[in-house]
């Protein structure tokens, strides 16, 4: 009797699963496989094939993870893999973008330049919506102080049209920033190209800081000597004094002090700009020890422009006297012919005393000779530039009478030679200042940070001087040759400003002010004490 099916589809009383009913066509198609077998065979093809299924998957799932990791990663990073634990962790490279780089845009016909359109880059084209991009360097340098002195003339009524237009009597020129755009109105010619080189050095401010300057409107005065009289406004109905930049001031005037065209490079005496100058100044340092050097004081300009450095040279060295001077004549002309063979600053480093003497007013000369890590001799000054007022008697330089120089030449030498340790340190702390606290950075952060102040006294709005003319890097550099065109390509701002500048310091308070005055007073008078005991004792010995 056949048996009935049973309700899973089962014959014969035994129950077949799903692996049966998959699996029975092959083994009765002739494999000769048993039936206790064939369910052992079976199982393990099914653990393979899950095996497989699982390894797949898994695969499938790394892969995955990878990929949605490697999406992640940005552009500017590359991930290094590793494949074995004993390597270092996989690291993330940072690939920066390259720096934007400016250029000049010369034509083929150089003598028509024209201003290309992004000649002053806005601050939004490099991606820098504000000054969090650029956070400050460390605080400025001490001598940033002054320039809170000199706008303090204005500091309670501001800077009126009126006043500013007074300054024209004397000016240059007159200098507008306008929405980073430089426009130039030129009132009378300056001496050689000091204007062109001064104007050239707001150009590259503009460029070193794209954006950040302020609009505003200046005069600018290119002669040596200052010409506002603080005398002639004083008391209450006093006007207001004209604001007035020039590179050097005194204690009588009311100018401002603003650092010089030599800064960008003299052209007609072959003295690079400051930059590529620091540093082979530096190389020069090097070349000859201290020690080793000429045991003399050094002077070489032109004694012609002032009675002063007339008199310095009654100095030199002669059969009546020996005043450790060694004293020469600068023939400009002459070097112009020869190719400047004897004027390269860099090679006026081989004495350990250098004299600094100002000629009509203040010397563009004085941050040369402190550079050279000789002992400064400073005959005593009447005019101060922007940086001066930073350093310190018997520490960064050795003062000289103006009116006894010789006899003051003379004891400053025989006192560095029996003070040898002390004598090197006043040269190195000078040179040290000129590197660090004088480098073209620092130029241009207080171009800026005077700049900024200034615009905020401001009473009027600034606008395009009528008779001006728009200005650029091309307009100035692609049409000139020989010096002025080098020296204009070598001190060009290529690039913006990395981070912000320095930290403006906060300005003298009264008894800060009159600590600093009189601390310079003191050592003064100390060393003039030394001085007079000294010949006071040569006259007693007949020496």
């Amino acid at each position: 009797m056949r048996n009935s099916p049973s309700k899973n589809g089962s014959a014969g009383g035994h129950s077949r699963t799903f692996t049966d009913s998959i699996w029975s066509p092959f083994f009765k198609s002739g494999f000769g496989i048993s039936s206790n077998r064939s369910y052992a065979l079976i199982s393990l093809l099914i653990l393979l094939i899950a095996g497989a299924f699982i390894s797949t998957r898994l695969l499938l799932d790394t892969t995955t993870v990878l990929i949605e990791k490697e999406a992640v990663t940005t552009t500017t990073q590359t991930q290094t893999q590793t494949i074995s634990p004993k390597y270092p962790r996989p690291t993330t490279v940072i690939t920066q973008s390259p720096k934007p780089e400016f250029t000049l845009h010369c034509s083929a016909n150089e003598t028509t330049a024209s201003c290309p359109s992004n000649k002053y880059p806005t601050t939004a084209s490099f991606g820098e919506d504000d000054d969090t991009n650029h956070p400050p360097n460390a605080t400025c340098p001490d001598y940033f102080r002054w320039i809170h002195e000199d706008l303090r003339p204005w500091s309670s009524t501001g800077i009126t049209r009126e006043a500013l237009e007074r300054a024209k009597k004397t000016a240059n020129f007159r200098l507008a920033i306008i929405d980073g755009k430089i426009y130039v109105e030129k009132f009378q010619d300056a001496f050689q190209t000091r204007d062109v080189f001064t104007i050239w050095g707001f150009l590259q401010l503009l460029r070193k800081y794209p954006g950040k300057i302020p609009d505003l409107e200046l005069m600018f005065d290119c002669v040596d000597w200052p010409v506002v009289k603080a005398s002639e406004f004083t008391g209450a109905n006093a006007p207001s004094p004209p604001p007035l930049f020039r590179y050097c001031g005194n204690e009588e005037t009311l100018d401002i002090v603003f650092p010089d065209w030599s800064f960008w490079g003299w052209a007609e005496v072959n003295i690079k700009p400051w930059e590529s100058l620091l540093k082979e100044l530096r190389e020069g340092n090097q070349r000859t020890k201290w020690i080793n050097r000429e045991p003399y004081a050094y002077w070489k300009g032109n004694p012609m422009v002032a009675e002063t450095r007339q008199d310095l040279m009654k100095c030199n060295v002669s059969e009546e006297h020996e005043w450790n001077a060694r004293l020469y004549v600068q023939d400009w002309i002459k070097e112009s012919n020869e190719g400047y063979k004897q004027s390269d600053l860099a090679s006026q480093c081989h004495h350990r005393y250098k004299i600094y003497i100002e000629g009509s007013a203040w010397s563009v000369s004085e941050k040369y000779i402190l550079a050279c890590d000789s002992v400064t001799l400073l005959v005593k000054p009447h005019y101060y530039d922007f940086f001066t007022r930073g350093l310190l008697p018997a520490h960064h330089y050795w003062p000289v009478r103006e009116h006894d120089k010789c006899r003051s030449i003379k004891f400053a030498v025989d006192w560095g030679n029996s003070h040898i340790q002390k004598a090197q340190d006043i040269g190195k702390a000078a040179s040290d200042f000129i590197q660090h606290e004088l480098k073209m950075d620092y130029v241009y952060d207080y171009m800026y940070h005077l700049l900024t102040e200034y615009s905020k006294l401001l009473r009027f709005k600034p606008e395009i001087p009528q008779n001006a003319a728009e200005i650029c890097s091309e307009t100035m550099a692609c049409p000139r040759s020989g010096n002025e065109r080098k020296f204009m390509t070598e001190s060009f701002v290529k690039h913006p400003a990395e981070s912000g500048p320095c930290a403006m310091p906060p300005p003298y308070d009264p008894a800060l002010l009159y600590g600093v005055v009189k601390r310079k007073q003191s050592t003064n008078m100390r060393i003039l004490q030394w001085e007079m005991k000294y010949w006071s004792k040569q006259n007693q010995t007949g020496s």
